[in-house]
């Protein structure tokens, strides 16, 4: 049975922010209560906590929230990229919680849309604030994330000029397109000219990039951005 609870003020790292709305999906009901705990004890507005996806979706009536914790492997033989997709079609960004070894699946998931990835083996304050990076809708941007990507190199790259993969390592980075116009010394319009001939040569080899996530995606398994912060949790 799905856990509920009543709204409240989210509160991250250790300071208030704007309201976060968060749930959880896990078929292991200790990781359900424990991360129902620590969420509501940081203060965040915790929905609901479910066993399935299936549960989550009926539970939340048409509500959304800002993000879901997702485990990858569910006990009700649901599959990793119907579970991401419907998760998202509420309107919630999806932040995979999962152990660590399940590269493929984590690889599947990245792949289905979600927002980015945490080890259950990562210790509480980390989970809390991946999901507050999420919630931003900021990159979550870590060593999981890289893994996942590196063992699945069976892609044409994207052949990109020396502006455009200057271009695309700012921007991907974090940084938005003004500034990054800024610090290469160019015109907002020029630089949203390079993005949007970036986006056109990732769709003709096949590998779409429409939004910035997808654009950080593509530029970790290209190559142009290579170091990956192993705590990653503010995705700057």
């Amino acid at each position: 049975m799905a856990e509920t609870e009543p709204s409240g003020t989210a509160l991250t790292s250790g300071s208030a922010q704007s309201k976060v709305t968060v749930a959880v999906v896990d078929d292991h009901e200790s990781v359900r209560l424990g991360l129902k705990a620590a969420f509501i004890d940081e203060g965040y507005d915790f929905v609901m906590a479910a066993a399935t996806v299936k549960e989550l979706v009926e539970g939340l009536n048409g509500r959304e929230v800002d993000v879901v914790v997702l485990d990858l492997s569910l006990g009700d033989g649901s599959t990793v990229t119907d579970n991401v997709k419907n998760v998202q079609a509420t309107g919630s960004a999806v932040l995979v919680h999962s152990i660590a070894d399940r590269v493929a699946s984590v690889r599947e998931a990245l792949a289905a849309g979600a927002a980015g990835v945490i080890p259950k083996s990562s210790a509480t304050k980390t989970v809390l604030a991946a999901a507050a990076t999420v919630a931003r809708g900021e990159v979550l941007n870590n060593l999981e994330w890289a893994t996942a990507i590196d063992a699945d190199r069976d892609f044409a790259k994207a052949q990109l000029g020396r502006r455009e993969r200057e271009i695309l390592h700012l921007y991907a980075s974090g940084l938005p397109l003004k500034l990054a116009a800024q610090q290469l010394g160019i015109g907002y319009s020029t630089a949203r000219e390079y993005l949007d001939r970036i986006r056109v040569k990732y769709v003709e080899v096949g590998r779409p990039a429409p939004t910035k996530v997808d654009l950080l995606r593509r530029a970790v398994e290209d190559g142009i951005l290579p170091g990956l912060d192993s705590e990653g949790v503010d995705g700057r």
